[in-house]
């Protein structure tokens, strides 16, 4: 049925009433996309619940602290029951496995750090369940995501949320256009999780109190190191602790155990000044330590860009944005220089410390909120 374009916009900005606009809902069982739920359920809207189970949570049954376990379908369902719209759980294990579990573990062993949220909504929350909300003939798909989607000139655009605290905006920047025409983000605009859980308690939702999740929901308290070493078994070979400078430490238990930055935990204590991890040469087998200011990273090669602006990526030689490496840090002023449509040199203009290979690099608007897309750090500069 085409839609009547005259018709006034609902609060999804879509020509229908709510009553004839079906949302599939992705939810996790927390506190945020159940509130997004209740709420689009509690205007009228056709909703849909959908909850992903992406890994075998037969022992995560009691665990709290990551998303898509056994007790957090069991949330999810309670909230679909009690506000009266339809919900699935999806058998997404395989799909998870294949596009996100597995290159983890490969990009450890290759000495890289990787961010697994993103390639799990890049590869299979907007990929592959945004196709399912399709098949069911849905007009969106919404999450519980702090982000922004807002109707620019040229069409949507991504931007931060109004809570920087809540911003989501670092694990969501492969969102494609496509995409962004399809997924709505009603929680973007809320000035806190405060507001959020407010929210749950109006609409008598028992998760109003849960736990943000803390882990990757793969990775049982933080430890990858033991979740890397049963996927890949034997990976964790011992090799040599070695100084910037040549000279032999001491020795590790595998290139896993380190991450770029890292300065406790090492095990060569005794020395006057302090080492950080500042390089894994895998064939080798050696972690590379050295001095703080080895850290600082000026040049920045990327791939696998996704670009967000109104102009093709490599229609201009630079482009001046702010860039965020890490999730937790601000964003900071650069030079973007399009190699081709998906690769590039971020040339920093204040040196970063601890850019790691496998970690994502963002773009942002320097005097504004919106997202221009990011891409991949592939190796050390």
């Amino acid at each position: 049925m085409a839609l009547d374009t005259n018709a006034p916009l609902n609060s999804l900005g879509i020509p229908k009433p709510p009553s004839e606009t079906r949302v599939v809902v992705a939810m996790s069982g927390g506190v945020d996309s159940s509130v997004v739920a209740a709420h689009l359920a509690a205007q009228g809207y056709d909703v849909v619940g959908v909850t992903l189970q992406l890994y075998d949570h037969g022992a995560a049954l009691a665990k709290k602290g990551a998303c898509c376990a056994g007790l957090d379908i069991h949330d999810a369902r309670r909230v679909a029951e009690e506000h009266g719209f339809p919900h699935y759980v999806l058998d997404y294990e395989n799909i998870f496995k294949d596009a996100v579990i597995d290159e983890f573990a490969d990009s450890y062993l290759a000495g890289a750090t990787p961010v697994p949220c993103i390639r799990c909504n890049e590869r299979v929350k907007f990929k592959d369940l945004l196709q399912t909300a399709k098949d069911l003939e849905a007009d969106c798909m919404a999450t519980g995501h702090y982000i922004q989607r807002k109707i620019g000139p040229n069409g949507p655009e991504l931007h931060s949320a109004a809570d920087a605290n809540r911003d989501q905006s670092y694990f969501l920047f492969s969102t494609t256009p496509e995409q962004l025409e399809f997924l709505r983000f009603p929680l973007g605009h809320l000035p806190s999780k405060d507001a959020t859980r407010a929210m749950a308690a109006d609409y008598g939702l028992a998760v109003a109190d849960k736990p943000d999740s803390q882990d990757i929901c793969f990775v049982p308290n933080g430890d990858y190191a033991s979740v890397i070493e049963k996927l890949r078994p034997g990976a964790a070979d011992a090799g040599e602790i070695v100084h910037a400078d040549g000279r032999v430490l001491g020795t590790h238990d595998g290139v896993i155990h380190y991450t770029i930055g890292q300065r406790r935990g090492l095990g060569i204590g005794g020395l006057s000044d302090p080492l950080y991890v500042v390089r894994l040469d895998v064939d080798k087998k050696q972690v590379v330590v050295g001095p703080k200011e080895l850290l600082a990273t000026r040049v920045i090669p990327m791939r696998e860009i996704n670009w967000l602006g109104d102009e093709p990526f490599d229609s201009r030689a630079e482009w001046h944005l702010s860039v965020k490496v890490r999730s937790t840090r601000p964003p900071r002023e650069a030079i973007v220089r399009p190699l081709s449509p998906t690769t590039a040199e971020v040339e920093l203009l204040t040196p970063e410390e601890g850019v790691s290979p496998g970690q994502a690099c963002v773009f942002y608007d320097p005097k504004g909120t919106r997202i221009f897309g990011g891409g991949w750090i592939w190796r050390g500069a």
